[in-house]
């Protein structure tokens, strides 16, 4: 009697492990063409004025994009608090960096979290006081760039990952570089900067 229940104990786990590979695969497959269409849109900005739409800095006040005209710019899209310490390292890289902070070149770098919470950040990483930072409330202007869904968005859809948007004096974008690699990148910036 005790063989009887063998076999629809076995069919049961095979068709189990048939259905939890099947909803892998689909969300996989979701997440490839999310990545795939993010890549677009953020190939579509290449070349193009950067969009003026509006950030806040700790303060609340408005800032928007278009005031970075007149200087090479590296916006830094990243997941903020979450990404404790490859994001906060880049950050404070380029706070503590004089290439991007001079009157030539300058790096925000752009978190979805509250001034108030970047806050006990500061407290606990001082250098991240030193960076320009700029916040995206409920990741708006993320979402308008395409850069929820990139390569190196551990949360997809939700957050940026770390994502580099390199405008030009003229305020065009003139590259989108994705980094899964999440590293402190100042120096490769710098020499794409200096191309334009």
């Amino acid at each position: 009697m005790k063989n009887n229940f063998k076999i629809p104990l076995i069919t049961s786990l095979v068709v189990a492990a048939i259905i939890i590979t099947g909803v892998a695969l689909m969300s996989a497959n979701k997440t490839s063409k999310q990545s795939q269409q993010a890549a677009t849109k953020t190939d579509s900005l290449v070349g193009k004025p950067l969009p003026n739409l509006q950030l806040r800095d700790k303060d609340g006040k408005a800032y928007p994009l278009e005031s970075l005209k007149g200087k090479n710019s590296v916006l830094f899209f990243n997941e903020g608090l979450m990404c404790y310490p490859a994001c906060w390292n880049q950050m404070a890289a380029f706070g503590m960096d004089p290439r991007f902070n001079g009157n030539d070149t300058v790096a925000l770098s752009v978190v979805v979290d509250s001034p108030q919470d970047w806050q006990k950040a500061i407290t606990k990483m001082p250098e991240l006081g030193k960076a320009a930072t700029l916040f995206d409330a409920g990741a708006g202007v993320s979402r308008e760039l395409g850069l929820l869904s990139l390569g190196s968005s551990m949360h997809v859809g939700q957050l940026p990952g770390h994502t580099y948007v390199l405008v030009d004096k003229q305020g065009t974008v003139r590259e989108v570089f994705d980094d899964p690699n999440m590293a402190v990148n100042n120096d490769m910036l710098m020499e794409k900067i200096s191309k334009f």
